[in-house]
């Protein structure tokens, strides 16, 4: 499988099981409604487990700007592979955002919160402060990029010239394990995007899709979700090459 390919299709996998929980928990007349943080969490991590199940042999299953930018970084990876890498995983989040939408499509009809509407698609952060909500962002991003530089064993290349590039299919366990704690215990504030195209991508979705009574997009809360992860991706990376020299 072509590795853009893969993170398109690991990455819309990913959407389609994380947001869809969401949707599943929030929604009106759903079989999960209500579930609680704890199963929005749980289901976020699995999600990710299956995206990195899938991608992983092919890509190193990124699934993520900020790691695709973190192991450049700190890693090596071939700089040359970012732009695609991204706009595969932004194309991928756009896809499952779109199945989430089709799939809930008459609860999120029977749903009259605009808020809850919202939720499937983008983060929100629980009371609204850009100065906080930025470093909450920003340190669950460093924990996660910081974290994967220690099992990121994929590779591709010849003996002579190896570039590492991510996680690999063996590192899905620890990376769902990693994503689940980093929802508990740090994602109560905004939601964790803690990856810009998780949120922008379905964000655009919910712009352009003709759902009634959506209303607002967030536009304005929208640069949150995408400078706190570069900013702590690149803290991350920074500090891992400091101390590992």
């Amino acid at each position: 499988m072509n590795v853009y390919l893969a993170e398109f299709i690991g990455t819309a996998l990913m959407i389609l099981l994380g947001n869809g929980v969401v949707a599943n928990v929030v929604l009106q007349g759903t079989k999960g409604n209500n579930g609680g943080w704890i199963t929005i969490t749980t289901a976020w991590a699995l999600a990710v487990f299956v995206g990195v199940v899938v991608a992983g042999p092919y890509s190193g299953a990124h699934l993520n700007p900020i790691v695709t930018l973190g192991l450049a970084i700190g890693k090596g990876f071939d700089w040359s592979l970012v732009p695609f890498y991204i706009l595969s995983q932004l194309a991928g989040a756009m896809t499952g955002a779109l199945l989430v939408w089709l799939m809930y499509k008459d609860h999120f009809d029977a749903t009259a919160d605009q808020g809850l509407k919202a939720a499937p698609f983008a983060t929100a952060p629980a009371i609204r402060n850009n100065v906080s909500n930025l470093v909450s962002e920003i340190i669950g991003t460093f924990v996660l990029i910081f974290v994967i530089f220690y099992f990121t064993d994929a590779s591709m290349g010849t003996k002579e010239n190896v570039t590492p590039i991510g996680l690999g299919s063996m590192g899905a366990i620890p990376v769902a394990f990693l994503v689940w704690v980093i929802g508990l215990a740090l994602g109560g504030t905004t939601g964790y995007a803690i990856n810009p195209t998780r949120d922008l991508g379905p964000r655009i979705i919910h712009a352009i899709i003709p759902m009634k009574g959506k209303g607002s997009s967030g536009w304005d809360y929208a640069w949150i979700p995408i400078v706190g992860p570069i900013i702590g991706s690149v803290l991350a990376a920074v500090i891992f090459l400091l101390i590992s020299k």
